[in-house]
């Protein structure tokens, strides 16, 4: 089902909020854009690696698209793009100069354990979603 069209969504396979922003995004994916795994993951690590991205640096999201990486809210933004319903209409919000777009991503992300929760292992996909899902 992998195929060169598809972008891959790397998230914090721990974290409550991402493991439910997965689900929201695949509910909404129905031409099928995404493929996902964790950061945490060897394909995360790969994938990070080959981006050049500090996983040290980096704890939400990453999306993938051909060969650039998008991090924090241009990632947002342009998964939002290829998402069902009125969801790309947020992509207006690209206008809104980084450092402002990435402070308000930055306090959610850095919040997020606390809000949310966090799982002591990744999520495991049920068989339904498996293929959207990467793994080595």
């Amino acid at each position: 089902m992998k195929n060169k069209q598809n972008e891959v969504i790397l998230f914090d396979g721990v974290c409550n909020l991402c493991n439910n922003a997965v689900t929201f995004i695949i509910k909404r994916d129905c031409k099928n854009h995404f493929r996902f795994a964790a950061l945490q993951s060897d394909i995360g690590a790969l994938y990070l690696k080959k981006h050049r991205i500090d996983p040290t640096e980096i704890d939400s999201i990453v999306l993938i698209r051909g060969e650039r990486a998008f991090t924090k809210s241009s990632a947002a933004l342009r998964i939002a793009q290829k998402m069902n319903g009125l969801w790309p209409l947020l992509y207006v919000f690209v206008i809104v100069p980084k450092f402002i777009s990435n402070a308000v991503y930055d306090y959610i992300a850095s919040s997020r354990y606390k809000w949310f929760g966090k799982q002591e292992s990744c999520m495991i996909p049920t068989d339904e979603l498996r293929d959207k899902f990467l793994h080595k």
